[in-house]
């Protein structure tokens, strides 16, 4: 999809990662932080939100290996490459593609989360035809 053609809410947000800033949306009543942005807050259910910036900085929770069936040739052309939860320092927590998770470093990784260890990740912002996608990286 073109950034033109993208809803308001959509297009800020993608506007902002070509930036290099990462927009989400503070919630009026709980202060919950929606990561990437909506426009009522998944926490309390209220409707009113606000445009704040964020890190983009935060952990992993968990991840998969793609197995044949679920490799994307174009993400493949940027590194090697998981779908992973991640949550960012603000407190939100979404699934994204995460660099730097390989099938030889998997069970590693696997074995620091089970024992607790947080392990960081960072924006890494690829490019795709007419717009910028979000993607973490192993710090």
């Amino acid at each position: 999809m073109q950034l033109e053609k993208m809803e308001p809410i959509v297009k800020k947000f993608y506007a902002g990662l070509a930036e290099g800033k990462y927009y989400a949306r503070r919630c009026k009543e709980c202060g919950a932080v929606e990561f990437p942005p909506h426009l009522a807050c998944n926490a309390c259910g209220y409707h009113e939100t606000e445009w704040c910036e964020v890190s983009g900085h935060g952990h992993l929770i968990d991840f998969t290996v793609p197995g044949p069936q679920n490799d994307k040739p174009y993400l493949r052309a940027v590194g090697k490459y998981a779908y992973g939860a991640v949550e960012i320092d603000e407190g939100s927590q979404y699934t994204y593609v995460i660099f730097g998770v390989t099938k030889k470093n998997a069970p590693d990784l696997r074995d620091r989360l089970k024992a607790g260890e947080v392990v960081g990740v960072h924006p890494k912002v690829i490019d795709r035809e007419g717009y910028k996608e979000l993607c973490f990286e192993l710090d």
